[in-house]
């Protein structure tokens, strides 16, 4: 009898040493965002197209394109009921923490800092307190007692396990070493994303600003022709009473009134839309109106030769850092992958009591365990991941080459599109004074009786063409002097250095 119930307890006990403990669970994530399509761009560009005042001649056009996550922002603060005097520096400032791009990115870079520590988290030690209590009932004959006359079942009977430390510890897995590199380097690249990101809200922010500037100065230009055809028109008036003129010239002149009245209107709310994308860029307040503390007219750029600007740009630019990061973690997954093919070595050890009762026949116990694992065949399991991570490393050397053929690129284009609209500044301010020379000669001619209104009202045209064109020509030399600071990298330091406040 007592041999069977030794071989009952050694049975018990190699079951108990061998059954699966429970271990930590882990929560499970969830995704960085819960919309669809959260990537966006900002590209500040110039290109050449048809002047329609210049008989079909070409001329430099700028355009600030912002999309997706970037027209967005967190809304911050309670509107004043005042008119907000906004400079553009306030206004990057209330971007760069408040835009959804830089919120969005700051979330990303939490996120892979919290992917690094769990690698690392796989060469830490992970300790924790184990207590089981275990009732249990055996069939004599699945242990192979077949004695006769001995009862089929022996218990139920109890014990318990209390194992006040459980630590395991990798002492060597290269795998898991790669892994943290490559988790690491992930990170870097994120850090460097974030930094671009905030590159690309200062080009959002200052050439939405710009376009606001440009919008109130067509606004106070066109106020300016407003007055000049009432003046016209009253004119004409005048003299259609005196009899000294035909109906046609007053009606000629009334509708070239109306007409500059309608485009004053409509740059009005052109005006009112960009300042309600502009508040939504920097994340005012809902409601809060603002007007522009800035102004921004022509001043040459500081000269900075394109040797030394293209050598800043490939030092400097976050994009490109980002890119070279990429495949230092491709390269470290490669290797972790090829160091499936090693052993590893791991340590675990438990310190407790155990016995029938925490009171009654309780006793220390201890368990000490060092495994090697050495792989043998695991099917080609490790050459495909192999061949994955080898696919990754290649495409992210190509997209690093490809990121450095652009960065090159934006640097170029952005000296080309400067030159051309530092140009353009000159011969739209020429067109402006004989712009409105020939007006005020037009105005004579028909005072004096020797000209009619068409003369008059082409000349008026010719004003607001020649006025449209030099205040595009001053927002294009403007907003390329942003594509330069972009190009460039770090738009947020070197941007102040290129635009010159009025």
């Amino acid at each position: 009898m007592s041999a069977v119930l030794l071989a009952v307890a050694v049975t018990s006990l190699s079951a108990q040493q061998e059954s699966p403990m429970p271990g930590a669970t882990r929560a499970q994530p969830v995704g960085l965002s819960g919309r669809t399509g959260q990537v966006g761009t900002v590209n500040a560009s110039l290109s050449t197209t048809p002047a329609p005042s210049s008989g079909g001649s070409l001329v430099t056009r700028g355009s600030v394109t912002v999309q997706g996550v970037y027209q967005g922002s967190v809304p911050t603060g309670d509107n004043t009921g005042t008119i907000l005097p906004l400079g553009l520096d306030y206004a990057l400032q209330l971007a760069l923490r408040q835009n959804l791009a830089a919120v969005t990115e700051s979330q990303t870079v939490r996120q892979a800092d919290g992917i690094r520590i769990a690698a690392r988290s796989g060469l830490l030690p992970n300790a924790s307190s184990v207590v089981s209590e275990t009732v249990e009932q055996i069939n004599l004959r699945t242990l192979g007692v077949p004695f006769p006359g001995l009862p089929l079942a022996v218990g139920p009977f109890n014990y318990f396990d209390a194992r006040a430390a459980r630590v395991n510890q990798t002492v060597f897995d290269l795998v898991r070493l790669r892994d943290l590199h490559t988790a690491s380097e992930n990170l870097r690249a994120t850090l460097l994303t974030a930094r671009d990101a905030r590159d690309l809200i200062v080009v959002a922010v200052a050439g939405s600003y710009l376009e606001l500037v440009a919008t109130n100065a067509r606004i106070v230009a066109a106020k300016a022709q407003v007055d000049t055809a009432q003046a016209i028109y009253k004119q004409a008036l005048d003299r259609l009473q005196a009899g000294l003129n035909a109906r046609i010239d007053t009606t000629r002149t009334d509708v070239q009134l109306q007409t500059d009245q309608q485009r004053l209107r409509s740059l009005q709310a052109d005006r009112d839309g960009e300042k309600l994308r502009l508040a939504r860029l920097i994340g005012l307040p809902l409601g809060q109106d603002f007007s522009m503390a800035d102004d921004f007219s022509y001043v040459p750029a500081p000269s900075l030769p394109l040797p030394e600007a293209l050598e800043r740009a490939n030092r400097t630019r976050a994009d490109l850092q980002s890119s070279e990061a990429g495949v230092r973690a491709a390269d470290s997954a490669l290797k972790a992958a090829h160091a499936e093919r090693l052993p590893n070595l791991t340590l675990a050890g438990d310190w407790g009591a155990s016995g029938l009762r925490p009171t009654v026949s309780a006793h220390g116990v201890f368990t000490v365990v060092g495994t090697l694992t050495i792989p043998l065949y695991q099917g080609g399991r490790v050459a495909g991941d192999v061949e994955q991570a080898s696919a990754a490393l290649r495409q992210r050397q190509a997209e690093r080459d490809d990121m450095r053929g652009r960065v090159d690129q934006d640097v170029r284009q952005a000296y080309i599109d400067l030159s051309a609209a530092a140009d353009q500044v000159t011969v739209a301010r020429s067109n402006v004074g004989l712009a409105d020379d020939t007006l005020q000669q037009s105005r004579d001619r028909f005072a004096d009786g020797v000209a009619d209104t068409v003369e008059v009202v082409q000349a008026q045209q010719a004003v607001a063409a020649a006025h449209d064109d030099y205040i595009s020509a001053v927002f294009d030399h403007n907003l390329a002097k942003i594509a330069l600071a972009r190009a460039m990298g770090d738009a947020e330091h070197s941007l102040p250095q290129l635009l010159v406040r009025k």
